[in-house]
């Protein structure tokens, strides 16, 4: 069973049915702390043995090593046991919207950690879940007007397939209410820095807009919407899903779809978002690692380009946890299945990405970085070469797409230079006559 097969429906939709409009409007202000933002995704119950936000917090100095500005827990609330998936339930299933998992520690703890991230000079946000509740929230005997009913006056899921969960009808003006002083409650109790919210476009967009407002007059919030829609950036969320991406990575690394395909999205939909929204880029994140097969299995030999071009495309870019350790198992979601860390290259990779994403403007999110400027390499349906610049600052990445070997010559002045190649920390001359021969899914990265 599935929990999330919203990750999956919004893939789809995010290609098939995205609105044709450009958004024209932005009057999202970003904190200025998310300007160079990484993000990371903390599944507590498995980032340890433990499952704790004590042994978490242990962790916290190696996060700041790497460079990661922005830590996003996965629901930390109660979770319901009437109609429980497994043994331990499903995160999403939210029993007490201002209480604390005692599976991962007390309040007090979840205090402590909040504070140790602000005092490491990162911030958190944390997983909200306004969609559905638990069917033992205290709402559904207190307040059974806040839910959907069917037909015969009885609760339902959202999608048949979530039967943990029962969903909340926004059209009750109380339930609006009492859900936004939930969320204020984080920010004052806990002093969080902003929410994942799931599943935010099957809430009213005009719910979000109002809430937004709301919570910035008590601190300037940072919202991730799981979604893809344009106007959800309008006035509610500083940075909504790149679930186009994700899918055309999936569909180029089995050999689907090519460059072309990539060319196309980036000069249809995707320049249909305000200049102003950001874009999470992400190769997995706890649906896609639980649901739909972990990064190796859906991109093979692939990994490591994908996960370099998430980083270094416009967009801010995600890293789940176990990334950083090469985890190769599909967590288990409704079990205890912790980790297992070990030694791999993929954290010093992060670790160069990230803090490049810290001291290179070109790399900055939304406005405050570099746009993206294609490099022709008379390969264009195989390789896919662009520069980003800003106040000085410049990158310029060279990518075979394929799983073949690929010739490619620099076709651009944007590219004319000596510049650092990350891979070796050396200056190589970068100009219109170079010409690399590049083996199946290799990249060359190189930064002014």
């Amino acid at each position: 069973m599935k929990h999330l097969l919203l990750s999956l429906l919004l893939s789809i939709g995010a290609l098939n049915s995205a609105p044709t409009t450009a958004q024209t409007t932005s009057s999202v202000i970003h904190p200025a702390w998310t300007k160079n933002a990484t993000i990371y995704e903390a599944n507590i119950r498995q980032h340890s043995k433990e499952g704790s936000f004590q042994k978490f917090e242990d962790y916290l100095p190696e996060l700041k090593k790497m460079g990661v500005k922005v830590i996003w827990l996965m629901p930390i609330n109660p979770i319901g046991e009437k109609n429980r998936k497994g043994t331990l339930g499903s995160y999403y299933a939210v029993r007490d919207y201002k209480g604390v998992n005692p599976e991962f520690g007390t309040p007090a703890d979840f205090k402590k950690l909040v504070k140790s991230i602000h005092a490491q000079g990162m911030y958190v946000i944390i997983d909200w879940v306004a969609n559905h509740t638990a069917w033992d929230h205290p709402w559904a005997a207190q307040h059974p007007e806040f839910y959907k009913k069917d037909k015969d006056g009885k609760f339902v899921p959202p999608v048949p397939d979530w039967a943990d969960v029962i969903a909340l009808d926004y059209t009750n003006p109380q339930l609006r209410k009492e859900m936004v002083e939930a969320m204020r409650f984080w920010l004052t109790e806990y002093n969080i820095d902003g929410f994942r919210c799931d599943v935010a476009a099957m809430v009213p967009t005009n719910f979000w807009n109002d809430t937004r407002k709301a919570l910035d007059k008590t601190k300037k919030v940072f919202m991730l919407a799981e979604a893809h829609e344009f106007e959800l950036h309008e006035k509610a969320f500083d940075m909504t899903y790149g679930w186009q991406f994700k899918d055309l990575f999936n569909d180029i690394a089995q050999g689907k779809k090519s460059v072309k395909d990539l060319d196309a999205y980036l000069n249809g939909e995707e320049k249909h978002y305000h200049p102003n929204a950001y874009r999470m880029m992400h190769i997995t994140n706890h649906d896609l690692n639980s649901w739909e097969g972990t990064e190796f299995v859906r991109l093979g030999d692939a990994v490591e380009t994908f996960l370099v071009l998430s980083n270094i495309m416009k967009g801010m870019p995600l890293m789940y946890s176990g990334q950083e350790a090469g985890n190769t198992k599909a967590l288990d979601f409704f079990e205890r299945d912790p980790i297992e860390w070990k030694a791999h290259p993929f954290k010093q990779l992060y670790t160069t990405l990230f803090q490049l994403k810290k001291t290179n403007k070109a790399l900055w999110n939304g406005q405050a970085g570099g746009e993206m400027q294609r490099i022709a390499t008379g390969n264009d349906e195989h390789v896919f070469a662009f520069s980003r610049e800003k106040a000085g600052n410049k990158i310029v990445a060279v990518f075979n797409l394929s799983n073949q070997t690929k010739t490619a010559e620099i076709k651009s002045a944007l590219a004319k230079g000596k510049m650092l190649d990350i891979s070796n920390n050396t200056k190589a001359p970068i100009g219109t006559n170079i010409k690399f021969e590049l083996k199946p899914w290799e990249y060359k990265v190189f930064v002014e």
